[in-house]
């Protein structure tokens, strides 16, 4: 099972840099829509809890 993880662990990381290689353009926007989820998601989260203190 632990042999399993690492090979999974390593072909994402080839893949992340075959991408990033071969087409940085598309690797910086996926970089940029992967923030901009974090950043909505982390808006909700402190809107609802200005909610929760109302």
């Amino acid at each position: 099972m632990v042999q399993a993880k690492k090979i999974a662990l390593y072909l994402i990381v080839v893949f992340v840099l075959y991408t990033i290689i071969t087409s940085p353009e598309r690797a910086a926007d996926l970089v940029q829509v992967g923030f901009e989820g974090v950043s909505s998601a982390a808006q909700g989260v402190g809107d609802f809890m200005s909610e929760l203190v109302k």
